[in-house]
């Protein structure tokens, strides 16, 4: 049975409405799916290595394939690239620098002022409402890659108008990677309406391989 680690979005969860959808679907084709909460219940103190940390417990060295939305594609990727074992990847709007897009986002005062109070509200969708986030997150942050450099095969989707994470990140990587298929589609970060486009390349992709 393969199987699969599904990571979510950064301020989610794993009742997230595309980790819902995809692991319906992928246990309905045989596979076997997991959906961590990756921030282990201290969202505050996130950071990429607690959750790559987290990652590599659950995987315990062995053979699986992973799949991954926005931040949570970014994960698969950075733990791809140092993990042979991982067999297949499949990236939802990867989070592709992710720590030069927060800085791009918010612009240099408010990330000096995050800095200096060590502390900033967001929004977290899982929750329902705003959560602290420690700026450690960015410190960590700033020794991952922007663009893993991982071999194994992996298909991207992309939103052509992805306001977040723009679509150019992916075709930068797909231009250097030749094991990527990229699919840009017609839809923002989310996905959220071409879930059933989707769905049938992901399954064919990770279990009829």
């Amino acid at each position: 049975m393969r199987r699969i680690l599904y990571l979510h979005g950064f301020a989610s969860g794993p009742s997230s409405s595309k980790a819902r959808y995809f692991r319906d679907r992928l246990e309905r084709a045989g596979a076997q799916v997991e959906v961590p909460d990756l921030s282990a219940g201290d969202f505050e103190h996130l950071t990429l290595s607690s959750q790559l940390a987290l990652i590599e417990r659950l995987a315990n060295g062995e053979p699986l394939s992973l799949m991954g939305s926005s931040m949570g594609g970014y994960l698969a990727a950075l733990y791809a690239a140092r993990h042979p074992e991982v067999e297949r990847v499949v990236l939802l709007a990867p989070a592709f620098r992710f720590a030069k897009r927060w800085v791009e986002h918010l612009g240099p005062d408010k990330i000096e002022a995050w800095r200096t109070t060590g502390s900033l509200e967001v929004f977290h969708y899982a929750l329902g409402g705003n959560r602290p986030l420690s700026y450690r997150i960015m410190e960590d942050a700033a020794a991952y890659e922007d663009f893993p450099d991982f071999r194994q095969p992996v298909l991207i989707f992309h939103g052509e108008l992805d306001e977040v994470v723009p679509a150019e990140y992916s075709h930068q990587f797909a231009f250097t990677h030749p094991n990527v298929n990229l699919r840009v589609l017609h839809s923002g970060h989310e996905l959220l309406d071409v879930l059933d486009v989707m769905a049938e390349p992901i399954i064919q992709f990770l279990i009829s391989a």
